[in-house]
């Protein structure tokens, strides 16, 4: 971790960092206990597993699920943050936004928590997002109210939450009546009895759905914190993880070559090689059509230019440690620009052919250059998150296998919900979009209870649909909120710009 060695840090900046560390780490234990809840609940309540082991080996699992991840979520959780404030992240401004979204989600998760309503902690974060786009619109001079949020990237990740837990709740009913047709024994579809546990091919079932449902869970919910913790990183200590230094020389090779390959592209382009458009010119047009969508008569032009100034970064360099250390926030925020709006530009027309395809090479090198998570921060966020497993429990535990359904939950009910889990959470994990644990879970055990006719106990859905339908907006006005205090607070009482 050589940010600890960084002597360049000021005392203000360094406790800053500590504590937007620490409040990042926390997120992830909160989540720990309160998602995670989910995957161990069969396997307590059906006593397949004593309680501390469950939440020991669950714990491990999410940390193995973590330390193995793309980092894909995490960088799609990053793109629906205001790109200002991205671009801009080591202001003042920054740190306000971080500290504004994990406090929120920390709230809320942990009132939700209190009174055992499982809630997501994925609506928790983006609902906090959302509300610190639109303050930061509000209090913009140049934006229009609402123009801040990735309103795209949030349909899709909206969509991905909405449409998972319907798929938990259909897909896990129907794999129980597969199940009934399938397999005879009627022990598999019995509740718990006592402290008894299940015949042993039963519990060895549910230990491995429980298992899967660990490690996709940290998989994909581990990755939220990663990109905060990276976003802190980059704003603090820009000279070490800005850029991917361990890029080797080969993809360095590569990326200065298809650089080139795109510029003759881009100096094509109408309005191109505009030589009186500068860093800044470039930098708020390309940060003008992030926001707002819509291709402006110097778009192209700003893309050309950023792209120019990106080549001319890696001319005579074999590795991205030859970069000046004072150079790296700048050429990392030219990438984000430039690799964002080709991602935006692609899929509209602007583009086709063979152009398109250099392009579309383009842009992947360039998020490769600076979309990586250093091993020790996923160790640090599986850690965090596989503590957070092992507390805590006993609230969700109790909701999910007594309070969803008038019946309690049977063994078949449980391994369907958690089966059809592991493998939503494990798809969404490949596309890159963070979903809830928490709702599929749910949503599968409520398809099983309607599956066989057990019937649902209206009090308890309606509390948990309840906590779903608040989560967001309260969410969106915690994260506003706090993002207005925090500004000034680092503005009024901090001296900070």
């Amino acid at each position: 971790m050589e940010f600890l060695f960084d002597g360049s840090l000021s005392g203000l900046t360094l406790c800053l960092l500590v504590g937007a560390l620490v409040l990042a780490l926390s997120f992830e234990f909160v989540n720990g206990f309160h998602d995670t809840a989910n995957a161990v609940a069969t396997v307590i309540y059906t006593h397949s597993l004593k309680p501390y082991q469950a939440v020991i080996w669950s714990g491990l699992w999410n940390f193995l699920g973590v330390l193995t991840s793309t980092g894909a979520v995490a960088f799609g959780i990053v793109a629906l943050l205001p790109v200002e404030l991205i671009v801009n992240v080591g202001s003042g401004a920054g740190f306000a936004m971080v500290f504004a979204l994990l406090l929120s989600a920390i709230i809320w998760n942990v009132g939700t928590w209190y009174f055992g309503l499982p809630a997501s902690s994925s609506h928790t974060l983006i609902g906090s997002i959302v509300g610190v786009g639109l303050m930061n619109s509000y209090l913009s001079s140049t934006a229009k109210f609402g123009e801040g949020v990735n309103w795209a990237k949030v349909s899709d990740t909206a969509t991905a939450l909405v449409v998972s837990p319907i798929i938990g709740f259909v897909a896990a009913g129907l794999l129980l009546l597969l199940a009934k047709l399938l397999i005879k024994n009627p022990a598999l579809y019995q509740s718990p009895e006592g402290n008894t546990p299940p015949p042993l091919w039963i519990r060895s079932l549910l230990v491995l759905t429980c298992t899967g449902v660990s490690f996709a869970h940290g998989s994909n919910d581990g990755q939220k914190g990663m990109g905060l913790i990276m976003l802190i990183l980059i704003g603090i200590v820009p000279s070490v993880y800005a850029l991917n230094l361990a890029s080797d020389a080969e993809a360095v090779s590569r990326l200065s070559a298809t650089s080139h390959a795109s510029l003759a592209i881009l100096d094509r382009q109408p309005g191109a090689r505009n030589f009186t458009m500068d860093a800044k010119a470039s930098q708020d047009a390309l940060s003008a059509y992030l926001r707002s969508g819509t291709v402006a008569d110097n778009t192209l032009a700003a893309l050309d230019a950023k792209s120019h100034q990106i080549d001319a970064a890696l001319v005579n360099i074999k590795s991205l440690n030859d970069i000046p250390q004072d150079s790296r926030r700048e050429v990392r925020s030219s990438i984000y620009l430039v690799s964002e709006s080709l991602n935006k530009l692609l899929k509209g027309a602007a583009f086709g052919g063979d152009d398109k395809q250099v392009l579309g090479a383009f842009k992947d090198q360039l998020k490769g250059a600076t979309m990586f998570i250093p091993t020790w921060v996923k160790a640090l966020v599986a850690l965090a998150l596989g503590l957070g497993t092992m507390i805590g429990w006993k609230r969700i535990v109790v909701t999910v296998g007594e309070k969803i359904g008038k019946a309690h939950l049977s063994y078949a009910q449980g391994a369907s919900a958690e089966l059809v889990t592991m493998a939503t959470i494990s798809a969404a994990d490949a596309l890159g979009l963070p979903v809830s644990t928490t709702h599929i879970l749910s949503s599968g055990i409520a398809g099983t209870m309607v599956a066989n006719k057990s019937g649902l106990q209206k009090d308890t859905v309606r509390n948990i649909v309840l906590a779903w339908v608040l989560t967001l907006p309260v969410c969106v006005f915690l994260g506003a909120s706090l993002f207005a205090a925090g500004l000034f607070v680092v503005f009024r009482l901090l001296g900070m710009q």
